[in-house]
């Protein structure tokens, strides 16, 4: 591939271009020498642009010197191996800067599993594999509705007969419960016989072996560590599976994928329900409600991201990386292309299973990536949110594409509805329509005509900003940095139903200042004044998650989605405010005046209670002057009108 020293070094601000500039041939062949010298001279980590020879190098490290940090990253299918080539040297300083960042590592939760293993199928299959199993795993098989199945010449193993009717748990804590369940008769003689059967039965397990081809006990089942499912129909799929089980016993880490902070979770309150995004968008059902807020099993949690993606209030982030790591990635990629001179940049993202074989098949056999695409590898798609994408486009990107297989395993939904946000968001602000979309690709050429054959369109100049805060805040951030460099930069900007941005429109002569709404509220969007009855509203903090609104008992409160880039929604603005009501025996203020007033209107003349007027006058008092009054007068509150005289036969008789 075609490098030019000097521009790489000017590229990557090296400060003496001259004696940076020197590009290797043969690093991992002729002059290893210089990788070794590098490894005694760098007082910090050593960068190796190459990642098919990594093993060589790390075995020189080892060798030279084991203390240093070395890292590997590819410039060759990415950038080298093009078509294009003679134009990438903007794009390579970008991923050498990338690669140059120090990412904080991710947390991780373990798995321990002690080989004790079911295999469920329905004939002499699962008992085959049973046997090629015995002698690493414990075993058990389990056999739903079984045939004529031959009795084994050697119990070897327990061989059970039930249908699994529930199951729960992980690698290393399955769950199982079990009906028709019954044990084999021993003098079962040309077909196992069972004896009697019963149901409910409990069990555990680490692994669990799925032969029999029916519905998975699991959903999203390609993610639940530890259960394996393979077409009994295909051979080679089921010796895969028993070799994969073979190694599923020990000590496993797992990565945290979601971070969870329950208190800014805003599912329910008071037993009304709010947001419910995240439970919509999860795959392996590893997100349940828990009272007001819901619970997220990392164990169970695959590392698709979606609550993430959709969560809006930045209780549940991504891990693998933050969101602060994520859109750092992308500020020094974007700004560093741009200050090498390149122009209109397309953001690919990819992960790391689909896209970069992809990407290397159509380096190796095509044209490659064009010399402004540029990859952007992410553990899994759907992580990306809001924040992101408009961030992508406030650091410059003129496109971004996101790279998915044409048959693709992860429920596409959130991304879709997150791309479809983008899109409102940029179409609206000027930057016209198709700046973000979908490439579905499963053959490399495919994915080659389509990059090449985008049309070329000028992005923003780039806005140099640090990514700070949280997930919630960055999303505000990227989207008021987008809004200072878009070619239209309307004030507000309506929505579709569902975005987690918006506003309230609330009937103020309906609205009787209970303040239900700002308890209920999780963000602080809404909030009431400590000295008078007064309701605000903070458009900014606002998430559309229909708190107040489900809670309203006047039902009052419409949500209304939009972007309010002006600095009037970061403040609190006043939406209704009443005057207090004064106990009319000591003064106190309690309630609001108008509500007061209505009640006594109600009840005057058209309640037995509040026949007099010093029975109404108690209802302008505070609680506790109402409990003197009552205890100073004779009134029997509970004292209904003179009865009627008793009608009696001298009565008829008269």
């Amino acid at each position: 591939m075609p490098l030019d020293g000097e521009k790489l070094a000017r590229a990557c601000g090296a400060a003496t271009p001259g004696a940076a500039s020197h590009v290797a041939t043969q690093l991992c062949r002729a002059e290893l020498d210089r990788f070794t010298a590098a490894l005694d001279e760098a007082s910090g980590p050593v960068l190796v642009a190459c990642t098919q020879e990594a093993p060589l190098f790390d075995e020189r490290r080892e060798d030279a010197r084991p203390d240093a940090r070395v890292g590997f990253f590819n410039i060759r299918e990415r950038a080298g191996w093009s078509d294009e080539a003679a134009d990438a040297h903007p794009k390579i300083a970008a991923l050498i800067a990338e690669a140059a960042l120090d990412l904080p590592p991710a947390g991780s939760v373990e798995l321990k599993s002690e080989g004790v293993a079911l295999i469920y199928g329905r004939d002499e299959q699962a008992i085959e594999v049973a046997r090629q199993l015995s002698d690493r795993l414990d075993i058990t098989v389990l056999l739903t509705r079984p045939g004529g199945v031959i009795p084994p010449r050697t119990a070897e193993f327990p061989i059970l007969k039930g249908t699994i009717t529930r199951a729960t748990g992980h690698l290393g804590a399955f769950e199982i419960e079990v009906d028709d369940y019954a044990v084999p008769l021993p003098s079962s003689r040309q077909a196992l016989a069972f004896g009697p059967a019963r149901r409910g039965a409990k069990s555990t397990c680490d692994i669990i072996i799925d032969l029999t081809g029916g519905t998975p006990l699991f959903p999203a089942h390609g993610k639940r560590d530890g259960y394996l499912r393979p077409d009994p129909g295909s051979p080679a799929e089921v010796q895969k599976a028993v070799f994969k089980a073979a190694d599923l016993v020990g000590e496993f880490d797992k990565p945290r994928y979601v971070n969870y902070r329950a208190e800014l979770c805003a599912h329910s309150r008071s037993r009304k329900t709010g947001c419910t995004r995240c439970l919509e968008v999860c795959p392996t059902g590893a997100i349940a409600p828990a009272g007001e807020h819901v619970a997220i099993d990392p164990y169970v949690c695959a590392g698709c991201g979606s609550c993430a993606a959709v969560c809006p209030t930045g209780a549940a982030t991504y891990a693998l990386p933050a969101p602060e790591p994520l859109l750092e990635r992308l500020r020094t990629l974007l700004l560093t292309y741009h200050r090498a001179g390149g122009r209109d940049a397309v953001v690919l993202v990819h992960d790391g299973d689909h896209g970069d074989p992809l990407i290397d098949l159509a380096a190796r056999f095509g044209a490659g990536l064009p010399a402004r695409v540029i990859p952007f590898a992410v553990n899994s798609v759907t992580q990306l949110g809001i924040e992101a994408l408009a961030a992508s486009f406030a650091y410059g990107a003129a496109e971004l594409r996101v790279l998915v297989s044409a048959r693709p395993r992860e429920d596409l939904l959130p991304l879709a509805r997150n791309l479809g946000l983008a899109e409102t968001v940029l179409s609206g602000l000027g930057f016209g329509s198709g700046r973000v979309g979908l490439i579905e690709a499963d053959d490399p050429d495919l994915l080659t005509a389509e990059l090449y054959g985008m049309a070329r369109r000028p992005g923003a100049e780039p806005e140099n900003f640090l990514a700070l805060g949280d997930k919630k805040g960055l999303s505000r951030l990227a989207l008021r940095k987008l809004h200072a460099v878009a070619p239209e930069p309307v004030p507000v900007l309506p929505l579709a139903a569902g975005a987690p941005f918006g506003t309230l429109d609330i009937d103020v002569e309906g609205c009787t200042l209970c303040l239900a709404c700002v308890s209920a509220c999780p963000t602080g969007a809404l909030s009431d004044n400590a000295d008078r009855p007064m309701l605000s509203f903070t458009e900014d903090a606002c998430v559309q998650c229909g708190l107040c609104r489900n809670t309203c008992p006047e039902k009052v409160i419409r949500l209304n989605p939009r972007i309010d880039f002006t600095d009037a929604a970061r403040s609190p603005v006043m939406v209704k405010q009443e005057e207090p009501c004064h106990c009319i025996r000591c003064g106190t203020a309690f309630g609001t005046k108008a509500s007061i007033d209505r009640i006594a209107e109600k009840l005057a003349g058209k309640h037995w209670m509040f026949g007099n007027k010093a029975l109404i006058d108690r209802i302008y008092m505070c609680g506790d002057c109402r409990v003197i009054a009552q205890t100073e007068t004779a009134l029997d509150p509970y004292a209904g009108p003179e009865r009627p005289p008793t009608i009696t036969t001298e009565d008829y008789k008269a």
